[in-house]
């Protein structure tokens, strides 16, 4: 089979356009079928066998697939159909086929590196910053990323979310004012059942603190198909919301994709991207630039770029935090800002997201700063000597109390809330 992915016009004419080929194995399957997302999902692949059909595997594809305890394996047909099955290193190949180092232990590896767990008041419910949540619908995807931050609960049939915990989430939020966003993730929630995301959305939009709801869905990327008219008139009943999809490379960018991102964007809802820094998929400039490129013309805000976590079956895909210092230096200033995600590492143990960027403040003194720019220009910013930071500065403290109350970190130490901030038994430890 001749390998290839066809350009997504600039124009935005994709009805006509042609479609990603299909492996021979699929070439009789009807239409109908293979544009039916219910299709898709009951036929995913999951076994050496059935990727050896139309895939060359390789030895440690073979031992990552047939291990016994692996992470769960199940792959759409229409992402499969996106294999270069001759190329080992092929990037929508590396990121769905599991490899026998999958298996192997690794420095600082966590089973929960982000300490969601320890952040969660009721089962499914992650509250780590003081006004928004994320609340996980499910535990199930369409399709499964090998380097899965979740995977300790993710794919497990065994371990999954009701109704009757929806209702416990919601709960909680009713009785947690200082909330008013909600980020619906899994597992992902649109693999859950029509009725089931229509139940959440309808049961959130009554609680009236609540301002925002964002979802966050990768099954655009691996199950275009399931964008339907349908579904889109479902959730633009919800407004405000948002959707950030999960797309790592410019090669998942094909027609299908394209026609699905222009449904949620046509009906109103803004659209980022959070992508994963993979070492040897997307750990290049000039591939995060082609991506970003291919976001914006799809209207898709490039919003985060992740440091992979330290969690089980990733090591073989982290990178160092120079090399994403590195991809933002190569993107600011040689593209649009908006083009430009921003790099976070999100901190183990639960610390959340900490954006990370090369340095533009060269030094500072008393009434200047010295900045430069992506070319190396260094230039002097004179501050003024009459501002006063305090002329707002009553109103300001009644609103940040309302909003956040009890947590105002580095941002209380600023405002003269406080003069330090210690680890837990500080004092103890330097009690000579």
């Amino acid at each position: 089979m001749t390998f290839h992915t066809p350009e997504v016009p600039i124009n935005g004419q994709l009805n006509n356009i042609e479609a990603v080929p299909r492996p021979a194995v699929w070439a009789d399957v009807p239409d109908d079928h293979w544009n039916n997302w219910r299709w898709q999902l009951a036929n995913r692949l999951n076994t050496a066998d059935e990727f050896a059909r139309f895939i060359n595997l390789t030895d440690e594809e073979i031992e990552g697939l047939t291990a016994d305890d692996k992470f769960r394996v199940d792959v759409t047909p229409y992402f499969a159909s996106l294999i270069d099955p001759d190329d080992p290193t092929c990037p929508i190949r590396r990121q769905v086929l599991p490899l026998g180092r999958e298996l192997r232990a690794f420095d600082g590896m966590m089973d929960d590196s982000l300490a969601e767990d320890a952040h969660s008041p009721v089962p499914g419910l992650v509250h780590r910053y003081p006004d928004r949540v994320l609340m996980l619908l499910t535990t199930q995807c369409a399709s499964y990323c090998r380097y899965c931050t979740r995977s300790r609960i993710v794919g497990d049939p065994r371990v999954t979310f009701s109704r009757v915990d929806f209702d416990a989430q919601i709960a909680y939020l009713q009785r947690t004012p200082q909330v008013r966003d909600v980020l619906l993730s899994g597992g992902d929630p649109l693999n859950i059942a029509p009725r089931q995301l229509e139940y959440v959305l309808t049961r959130l939009r009554e609680v009236e603190h609540i301002e925002i709801i964002r979802i966050g869905s990768r099954v655009p990327v691996f199950l275009p198909q399931r964008i339907t008219d349908e579904f889109v008139d479902l959730i633009r009943q919800f407004h405000p919301l948002w959707m950030n999809v999960h797309i790592n490379h410019p090669r998942e960018i094909t027609p299908e994709l394209s026609r699905a991102l222009a449904k949620l964007a046509d009906a109103g809802v803004p659209l980022g991207n959070q992508s994963v820094l993979l070492a040897g998929i997307n750990d290049s400039v000039d591939i995060q630039r082609e991506l970003v490129h291919k976001l914006v013309r799809n209207r898709v805000r490039p919003y985060y770029l992740y440091q992979c976590d330290l969690v089980t079956g990733a090591g073989h895909f982290r990178t160092t935090v120079s090399k994403g210092i590195e991809i933002i230096e190569g993107l600011r200033g040689h593209t649009s800002g908006y083009a430009v995600p921003t790099y976070v590492v999100d901190a183990p143990g639960g610390g959340g997201k900490i954006p990370v960027g090369p340095n533009y403040v060269i030094s500072q003194a008393p009434g200047k700063v010295v900045l430069r720019n992506y070319e190396g220009y260094i230039t002097t910013y004179v501050e003024p000597d009459d501002y006063d930071p305090n002329a707002i500065k009553a109103k300001e403290d009644e609103v940040e109390r309302r909003q956040h109350p009890g947590q105002e970190g580095i941002h209380g130490l600023l405002r003269g809330e406080g003069t330090s901030i210690k680890p837990e038994g500080f004092d103890e430890v330097h009690r000579r």
